[in-house]
């Protein structure tokens, strides 16, 4: 594996890659508007491998994406290869159905440590919940970035994501009250606690994900990449294009129902993709929001 060609595959040019928050940013921002947070796999009849060499050989070769266990794996490598003091962590992942946070570990994320201050990085949690820059590790403190504020709490040595979003103007009005759109203001993300991680952690998750019925990613395919602007989602067959922030603190919020030619093509020039076997678009569990 080469880190210049991961370098290329995110369009990244690093000037001298010192080790510093603003490197640390334009790596995760490259990272992000490149390498697509997809489980488009499963719906092709493929297995989504957990194995570095295998993840390295899809996204990086192939210009593909994957989920969490995936995509923040490959970052986490990049980082910890250019030589960024670097941790994986793991976190459970909030419900609104359930009102709840998972009961397993399902979540993959990192913290970086930069001159004394740790940061937590994530580039695999897609739609409009997707961090733009690392976020500093400090409790109560609201953290404004493009896409919304984040803001980190700690209680009892668990830290939790949360977000505060802006308001959402949706033209087409078929798709006002559509149940891919999140309706919170205010919105739990995930939780994790500062335990050291390894890959093997995730293994039973990542199999379970692929292989039992009740998982929501068998239930649904999804696409999400982030923009210089916005995000691209194909959930399905409807494709939706965010904005952020396009006027008087709104988010623009644009749906597009896809025949099953057309899926093809937006996935080609919205996400860079192009499928190596049939591609069967699902929609069925309502779990992935935009």
């Amino acid at each position: 594996m080469d880190i210049e060609a991961y370098f290329e595959r995110i369009g990244y040019k690093s000037p001298g890659n010192k080790l510093d928050l603003r490197t640390l940013t334009d790596i995760l921002q490259h990272h992000i508007r490149a390498i697509p947070f997809e489980n488009l796999n499963i719906h092709c009849g493929q297995y989504m491998d957990l194995g570095l060499e295998a993840i390295f050989d899809q996204i990086v070769r192939r210009n593909r994406g994957g989920w969490c266990l995936q995509v923040n794996q490959l970052l986490y490598w990049a980082l910890t290869t250019v030589g960024f003091d670097t941790t994986m962590l793991g976190g459970n992942v909030y419900s609104i159905h359930t009102s709840k946070y998972s009961h397993a570990m399902i979540h993959l994320l990192m913290k970086v440590t930069v001159d004394g201050r740790d940061y937590i990085v994530d580039a695999g949690f897609g739609g409009s919940y997707q961090m733009w820059q690392p976020l500093e590790l400090i409790s109560g403190k609201d953290q404004p970035q493009v896409p919304c504020i984040f803001c980190l709490t700690e209680e009892t040595g668990t830290w939790y994501l949360d977000q505060i979003r802006r308001e959402q103007y949706i033209p087409d009005q078929e798709f006002l009250n559509s149940d891919l759109l999140e309706k919170n203001k205010y919105r739990k993300i995930y939780s994790f606690t500062l335990v050291p991680r390894a890959i093997e952690d995730f293994e039973s998750v990542n199999t379970y994900f692929q292989t039992h019925p009740a998982s929501f990613f068998r239930k649904e395919s999804f696409s999400s990449l982030q923009t210089s602007d916005g995000v691209h989602c194909l959930v399905g067959l409807i494709l939706t294009c965010r904005t952020f922030n396009y006027r008087d603190n709104l988010d623009l919020v644009e749906f597009k129902t896809l025949n099953e030619e057309e899926v093809e093509e937006e996935l080609k020039n919205k996400f860079n993709i192009s499928l190596e076997r049939k591609f069967v678009p699902k929609r069925g569990n309502k779990c992935f929001m935009i």
